[in-house]
C-alpha cells in the first residue's frame, strides 16, 4: 500500500529549490507541487511534500533556520563544533529543597554520565553609591566587616554542603558522580543565566517550595525567572516530591497545543528521556468555552494517529482539561491519573508577554506540588 503524501511547507520556489536538495541530501524522498511550469521562478507558492513516515525528521529541518545556512547550500565549509562535556547545572541556596534537586541532579548525572556543577550566588548590598562623597569613608570600614561576615556565612555553608553530600556519597545515598561548587556574586536569577550561557547545561535542576510559597516568593521566584529566561531544559523540583529519582517516574503528563513547534519539541524529549520507563499522558488545556470544540477533537484524533505511527512501543493516553484560572480540573487530573511529573514547553516570548499573560510553566511553579520538566522550543 502506497504511503500517504503530506505538506512539509509551502514556500517561494528558489527556497522550495533549496529545501529539497537539504531533504535529498539526508535521505527523505520529496517532491515539489503546484509549480508554474511556464514561469516557475515567479510561481507565489510551491508545496514541499514528504511521506508521512518522514515527519518527524524533515519537521527538525523545516524549523531550523540552519537549512538555509550556506553552509548547507555549499558556498562554505562546515566547522566541526568541539564536543561539550554534559553537564547539570544546580542553583542552590542551602535550603531543604536544594538538598532534594541536589538528589535528582546526582541520580539523572550518573544515568547520563554527567558532571554536576553546584552554584551558589550570594548577593552584596552596598550602600555607599547613595552616599555623599564627603561620608564614603565613614562607612567604608562598617561596609568592608558586613561583606567579610557574608562571605564567611557563605563559604561555611558551601562547605557544609559539599560535606553532606560526600557524606551521602559515601554511605551510597547518592551516587558517585564528578561535581564541583562554584560561588557567584550578585543578583540570583541573572547570574545563573550568565553562568548558564558560559557553559551551556543540557539540564538545570532548581528546588522549590511547591504550593506553600508566600505571596513574597510569588513575585520574585528565581526558578521562574530561570524558566522564562533560560535555553535550557529546566526541571523544578518542589520539596514535598515524595521521591528523588527519575527513575521513579511512571507518568508523565505532556501539555500540548496541537502546534508543529510541539511535535519537534515532544520528539527531542522523547529522544532524550527514553532511557526511563514512563507513560505518557498528552494533554489539552482547554478554555471552558472551546472544551466541546469540534476542531479540538479532530486534532487530538489528529495527534492519536499521529503518535501511533510515530511512537508505536510508548503507551499514550490522550486527554482535553478544563484551563480555569486557579488551575482546580488540572489539579483534579493530576490526582486521579496518577502523574509524576508535568513536562511542557516554554517558548521565547518579551518582557510585557512574561508580566500580563505568564506561561502555564509560571503559574505551576506556585501551584502544584508535582515536578515540573520544562523544555524551551
Amino acid at each position: 500500500m502506497e504511503e500517504n503524501l503530506v505538506t512539509l511547507a509551502i514556500l517561494t520556489y528558489s527556497k522550495a529549490q533549496i529545501l529539497k536538495n537539504v531533504l535529498d541530501n539526508e535521505g527523505i524522498e520529496n517532491y515539489i507541487h503546484n509549480v508554474n511550469i511556464i514561469q516557475p521562478v515567479i510561481s507565489s507558492g510551491v508545496r514541499v511534500r514528504i511521506k508521512e513516515s518522514d515527519l518527524p525528521k524533515a519537521l527538525k529541518i523545516i524549523e531550523s533556520s540552519a537549512w538555509l545556512a550556506d553552509s548547507i547550500v555549499g558556498e562554505k565549509p562546515v566547522e566541526a563544533k568541539a564536543e561539550k562535556c554534559s553537564r547539570i547545572l544546580i542553583p542552590v541556596d542551602f535550603s531543604n529543597y536544594s538538598l532534594k534537586a541536589c538528589a535528582f541532579g546526582f541520580n539523572i548525572a550518573k544515568r547520563f554520565g554527567a558532571e554536576v556543577v553546584l552554584l551558589h550566588v550570594y548577593f552584596t548590598p552596598i550602600y555607599t553609591s547613595s552616599l555623599p562623597y564627603s561620608d564614603v569613608f565613614n562607612y567604608q570600614i562598617e561596609d568592608d566587616e558586613m561583606i567579610r561576615t557574608i562571605m564567611q556565612k557563605v563559604h561555611g555553608d558551601l562547605d557544609h554542603l559539599s560535606k553532606t553530600i560526600k557524606a551521602k556519597i559515601e554511605a551510597e545515598e547518592l551516587p558517585n558522580v564528578k561535581y564541583s561548587c562554584i560561588l557567584r556574586e550578585g543578583i540570583p536569577e541573572d547570574e545563573i543565566m550568565n553562568y548558564a550561557k558560559e557553559v551551556g547545561p543540557s539540564l538545570i535542576i532548581m528546588g522549590t517550595r511547591g504550593k506553600n510559597q508566600k505571596e513574597i516568593d510569588l513575585l520574585g521566584s528565581v526558578t521562574a525567572e530561570v524558566i522564562d529566561r533560560s535555553n535550557a531544559t529546566v526541571l523544578a523540583i518542589p520539596e514535598d516530591t515524595p521521591f528523588q529519582d527519575f527513575d521513579s517516574v511512571r507518568k508523565i503528563g505532556f501539555i500540548t497545543s496541537f502546534n508543529q513547534r510541539d511535535l519537534i519539541a515532544f520528539d527531542a524529549f522523547f529522544n532524550i528521556w527514553k532511557i526511563y520507563n514512563f507513560n505518557v499522558s498528552l494533554i489539552y488545556l482547554a478554555d471552558l468555552k472551546e472544551s466541546n470544540d469540534i476542531m479540538n477533537n479532530i486534532k487530538m484524533t489528529g495527534i492519536r494517529d499521529y503518535f501511533a505511527k510515530h511512537y508505536p512501543s510508548l503507551n499514550i493516553t490522550f486527554d482535553i482539561v478544563i484551563n480555569d484560572d486557579n488551575l482546580k480540573s488540572f489539579d483534579t487530573y493530576i490526582a486521579e491519573n496518577q502523574i509524576d511529573v508535568i513536562a511542557t514547553i516554554s517558548y521565547k516570548r518579551n518582557i510585557f508577554a512574561r508580566l500580563f499573560n505568564p506561561s502555564i510553566a509560571r503559574k505551576m511553579i506556585f501551584h502544584t506540588d508535582t515536578p515540573l520538566l520544562i523544555i524551551h522550543g
